[in-house]
């Protein structure tokens, strides 16, 4: 029998399939990160099932998290979004996810990529951790504790220290999967 991290639920395909062959594998794609770093904020106060299985609407719903037709979105964008069934219709996430694409744009043209941006702070490389069991995961760390400081004070917002080391952990920049699921040694 395959092992995985507690946290999964087992009867969501879609749940084991993103543990399985995305949690924690390095992203480098700025479009990738984007998605992320959006989902990660919408996450906040709810489950990530409950993302993931809006995650297609959402693909549709923002452009593909194309972050420059995300920073572009108006009033009337707002308003299709809060009608939108297939996400969460929260106001002040939907604001902050344009708003957040505005900063990414800036952070891009600033750093050259998004990718170059946020991995350097971990020095290019991923940290490898060696979690026993999931009680022993953190929620948030020192390196999230100064991305989240530092992405707020460029504007963003739904980027608390706990979203961005969820964040961290979902694009591969620490593998924290615990050592008894057979990702950890895959990825690791």
């Amino acid at each position: 029998m395959i092992k995985r991290c507690k946290w999964v639920n087992l009867k969501n395909d879609l749940y084991v399939q993103y543990h399985d062959s995305e949690w924690g594998v390095p992203v480098h794609d700025d479009n990738r990160l984007f998605e992320m770093l959006i989902l990660e904020g919408a996450q906040a106060g709810l489950s990530w099932e409950t993302i993931l299985n809006k995650r297609e609407n959402y693909r549709k719903a923002y452009n593909n998290f194309d972050p420059k037709k995300v920073a572009k979105f108006n009033e009337n964008d707002v308003e299709r979004l809060l009608r939108d069934e297939g996400i969460v219709r929260n106001r002040l996430k939907i604001r902050a996810s344009i708003k957040n694409a505005q900063v990414f744009m800036d952070i891009q043209k600033e750093f050259g990529s998004f990718d170059n941006f946020i991995w350097k702070y971990v020095g290019n490389s991923r940290v490898d951790k060696k979690y026993k069991k999931i009680e022993d995961l953190p929620v948030k760390n020192e390196v999230s504790d100064r991305i989240s400081v530092d992405l707020k004070k460029r504007g963003m917002s739904f980027v608390g220290s706990t979203i961005i080391f969820s964040f961290m952990q979902a694009i591969g920049m620490e593998n924290c999967h615990t050592i008894d699921c057979f990702r950890h040694k895959e990825i690791g």
